[in-house]
């Protein structure tokens, strides 16, 4: 086993090697302030894919997070054991273990094709069916860890169930629904084929999201198979970003995890 865990860590430490050598380069202040040139022609920056990376997250969290919670607290608070919550249940780890282009091909033909073209639209719906499931299991699995005497006894004080559960229940596992929030979002950042079919890319600032979106996981995809050095390279600063912002969130989950470990021990 200790031999596969190294191996593992090696294997990890080898690939952020590659990606910073290769993409540190392309890390310059025009990367982050400026829209692509035209091919062939050197410089300009991938600012426009940074935003459109920002808002299709930041969409897809907000259509995602509610739902999944609103599931989680039916499956944990209300219908534990109803067939409901069974079916439920069935249909999140369904949705876990389903490929991202699955979905993404799902969200072409109910969204993409009806309209007659992409949009930013579409593409953070595919990300959100991604979301829900990992939220959805997380919170279940948060408000189940707390202790059913907190449940008591704010009903016994005359709290109706939707009081309890909102002003006790979430405030025991409110660390632990962030980090869900958080490795949810984790989850999503670097998924490019569900954009393939859905917001697909754009070489102009994402003005709106009815249209064909910019978004670094695309843009990736379409640098680096270009005969440009000069897209390559952005290619790999743009890799660069994307780790490092996903190890950002991977830590800061850990980070707060471990402080609600802490806090709970203490108490």
């Amino acid at each position: 086993m200790v031999p596969a865990a190294l191996l593992g860590i090696a294997v990890l430490a080898w690939i952020l090697w590659e990606v910073i050598a290769r993409g540190s380069a392309a890390l310059t202040p025009a990367f982050f302030t400026q829209a692509p040139t035209p091919p062939g022609v050197e410089g300009g920056g991938l600012a426009n894919a940074i935003v459109g990376t920002l808002v299709l997250t930041a969409i897809a969290t907000g259509i995602g997070t509610p739902i999944g919670v609103l599931a989680g607290v039916f499956l944990a608070e209300f219908g534990t054991k109803s067939r409901i919550a069974t079916a439920v249940r069935f249909t999140t780890n369904l949705l876990m273990g389903t490929p991202s282009i699955i979905i993404g091909i799902f969200v072409y033909a109910l969204l993409v094709l009806p309209v007659g073209h992409f949009s930013g639209w579409a593409g953070a719906v595919a990300l959100a069916i991604i979301i829900i499931p990992v939220v959805l299991r997380t919170t279940e699995d948060m408000l189940s860890l707390v202790p059913d005497e907190l449940r008591e006894s704010a009903l016994a004080l005359g709290a109706p169930r939707w009081r309890a559960t909102l002003g006790v229940v979430f405030r025991a596992a409110k660390t632990g629904l962030v980090t869900g929030v958080l490795l949810a979002v984790a989850r999503v950042s670097g998924e490019t084929a569900p954009l393939l079919f859905t917001a697909l890319n754009s070489y102009y600032w994402p003005e709106t999201i009815n249209e064909p979106t910019a978004n670094l996981t695309v843009t990736i995809f379409n640098y680096a198979m270009s005969p440009y050095a000069d897209w390559q390279e952005k290619a790999w600063g743009a890799s660069l970003l994307i780790t490092v912002g996903v190890l950002f969130v991977g830590v800061l989950s850990r980070f707060v995890l471990d402080r609600r470990k802490k806090t709970s021990w203490q108490t």
